[in-house]
């Protein structure tokens, strides 16, 4: 599979030229890696993953992939973003493979593996609305792994789901994700998400946004449920939650 490097350089953007939602913005994600960016509601996670997408193009500084700038250019990330967004009138097997269809190129026997390694192997003909939430989503992950961008860029696709089904989603992404080893940029507002998650956690200041700490995780993969219960797991909480409580009153 071809390398793949993301770099975010002094990157800034404002929707209406006065007030900053990013500022001087700098981050990378290398091959392979699961790199989460961890801020306050409001401050600019999403506004980061539509420049990066090139739906939005920054003020100032660049976005570069593999050396190359992207700022404005499109097609450049698989998305999956907070709600599934599967189009009602196509069958899980058709929503899954609109990616790559849209790529030119689409490869049913490889998306009927991967949906039945993700538990949906007899929903392949059935529609969205007879789907549960954690289904809707596990679809829509599968489609941006089918998708041939090697960066995918995934918008707090738990968001919606109770406590229970969210852990069960990230235990089994991290098993997804372990397998295939795609470069991820994953947003949150989820201490608790970040670190069970995460190689390294960017975390974000309120608006305008710019990076204020940067922390490797350091446990080993694969990860379990019952480090949600450790104490190193609380002591990197503490840490993070530190480095975060002066953005919630800014």
């Amino acid at each position: 599979m071809t390398s793949m490097h993301l770099e975010i350089k002094d990157v800034s953007y404002s929707f209406d030229g006065k007030q900053n939602i990013l500022e001087k913005l700098n981050l990378h994600v290398d091959e392979g890696e699961f790199v989460t960016i961890l801020g306050p509601s409001g401050s600019g996670k999403s506004t980061l993953f539509h420049l990066t997408g090139g739906i939005l193009k920054p003020d100032d500084g660049d976005i570069l992939l593999d050396g190359k700038k992207i700022n404005g250019l499109k097609g450049h990330i698989s998305y999956m973003p907070q709600q599934p967004s599967l189009l009602p009138w196509r069958t899980v097997l058709d929503n899954v493979l609109l990616g790559s269809e849209l790529a030119g190129f689409k490869d049913k026997e490889k998306a009927k593996v991967l949906l039945m390694k993700a538990g949906l192997g007899e929903y392949e003909q059935a529609y969205p609305h007879e789907l549960s939430g954690g289904m809707k989503q596990r679809a829509a992950f599968i489609r941006s792994i089918l998708s041939p961008q090697h960066l995918m860029c995934l918008d707090e696709p738990f968001s919606a789901l109770d406590e229970l089904t969210r852990v069960q989603m990230q235990e089994w992404l991290m098993s997804f994700w372990e397998e295939y080893r795609r470069s991820v940029l994953f947003v949150t507002h989820s201490i608790d998400e970040a670190v069970f998650l995460s190689d390294r956690i960017y975390v974000l200041s309120a608006k305008p946004a710019t990076v204020i700490k940067e922390v490797i995780v350091p446990f080993s993969r694969p990860r379990r449920e019952e480090q949600l219960l450790s104490e190193d797991f609380f002591n990197l909480k503490r840490e993070l939650y530190a480095a975060l409580k002066p953005t919630f009153t800014t």
